[in-house]
């Protein structure tokens, strides 16, 4: 709810304009803090009872949530919004690194992929679900900055409820189970993306694995800016064709957690996820390039449906083979790559994408971030049997 209601504030607000610069800006303001905060959140999720961070992260967020919503109501400059969204959008990093690094102390090893795939699952539908309510709020109460308020203050509803079902685990439930730190808080913090690097890069299926997601992730980028321009300016189908492709988008999350196991199962995690990344590159060429509604509603969905098999693949990865100590720190660096990949992939390809978003260049480019991809994941694996 909070990004749509944002999305809605200033890339289809009649009172605001949007360039393509501007556009990449606010998904820098999105995506940003997972890098700025991700050290932290690594650090202090291995230090800290990951209850306590969840109880206290979520009620902030929600605190936070109204006090953006305000900014926006009052028809607040796109500085202050952005440096609000990267606050708020900070905190989730605790609640996100922290449910990757406490699953493993409430479902059994075995059952690492499933789990991830029950999670991300239930996780794409309510975010679907959430982003329909607030496609469906902006309707009613207005497009303009005080119907953008309200929408985005309906978001501290799901913050609340998530420290309430935050505080239900007992303390210490979720771990860390040792601490593997230094004394001094601020040396743990520093330290935090250099030990989770150099436990990623000793482990190979998680070297391969960050290569493989490296990729879909820089290509997800230049896509996400190409969907949005061509939705707003070619197909002129705003906020309403946004939804549709963000329930396409969620479509395909769903079925790769239903599917994902069984794949990996039957084909096992290596194979699954060239063939992944194969999917992915041909259909953004494929499905991409016509420039239409229809075959960009079926990009959107194989698209999130590949990489999100490929995600789901490095998520059991770590969780499976690296150890609980380090874990957090571990999954910091995940974030803090990827979400640096995709704030640079947006940045430079709004730099050279045209005003409408007809760059048929750009879609290449994508594709060959896939072809990268396989070649690295390969690689590294061929290195690392």
């Amino acid at each position: 709810m909070l990004q749509a209601g944002l999305a809605g504030a200033v890339l289809f607000n009649p009172e605001r304009e949007a360039d393509p610069l501007a556009i990449a800006a606010g998904f820098t303001a999105l995506l940003l803090p997972y890098s700025l905060i991700g050290p932290f959140a690594g650090a202090l999720l291995d230090r800290w009872d990951r209850r306590n961070v969840l109880v206290v992260a979520n009620a902030l967020r929600g605190l936070l949530i109204l006090l953006a919503a305000a900014t926006v109501a009052m028809g607040a400059d796109e500085p202050v919004l952005f440096t609000l969204a990267l606050i708020v959008v900070g905190i989730s990093r605790f609640v996100g690194s922290g449910l990757s690094a406490s699953l493993p102390h409430v479902v059994p090893v075995r059952n690492l992929i499933e789990a991830n795939a029950l999670a991300t699952t239930l996780g794409a539908v309510v975010a679907v679900t959430g982003a329909g309510c607030a496609v469906g709020l902006r309707a009613l109460v207005g497009s303009d900055d005080l119907g953008s308020g309200i929408t985005t203050a309906a978001a501290t509803l799901g913050s609340v409820a998530a420290a309430l079902f935050a505080a239900r685990f007992t303390k210490g439930a979720l771990g860390p189970d040792e601490v593997d730190e230094p004394p001094q808080t601020l040396v743990a913090i520093a330290r935090g993306l250099f030990d989770g690097a150099r436990a990623a890069v000793r482990t190979p299926t998680v070297l391969a694995g960050f290569v493989a997601l490296l990729a879909h992730r820089a290509a997800f980028g230049i896509l996400l800016l190409l969907t949005v321009l061509l939705v707003r300016f070619k197909l002129e189908t705003g906020m309403t064709g946004l939804g549709e492709v963000a329930g396409m988008v969620g479509l395909g999350i769903l079925l790769a957690g239903l599917t994902t196991a069984r794949i990996v199962a039957k084909f096992y995690r290596r194979r699954t996820v060239v063939a992944a990344l194969v999917v992915g590159g041909v259909s953004v060429v494929a499905l991409g390039l016509p420039m239409l509604m229809i075959t960009t509603l079926a990009a959107a969905l194989v698209v999130s449906y590949a990489g999100q098999i490929v995600k789901l693949c490095v998520d059991a990865a770590v969780q499976r083979d690296i150890g609980d100590e380090v874990r957090g720190r571990v999954f910091a660096l995940y974030d803090t790559l990827f979400n640096v990949a995709q704030v640079v992939s947006v940045s430079l390809a709004a730099l050279v994408v045209a005003p409408d978003g007809t760059s048929p260049g750009l879609f290449a480019a994508a594709g060959i971030c896939y072809l990268i991809g396989i070649a690295g994941f390969v690689s590294v694996s061929r290195r690392h049997p």
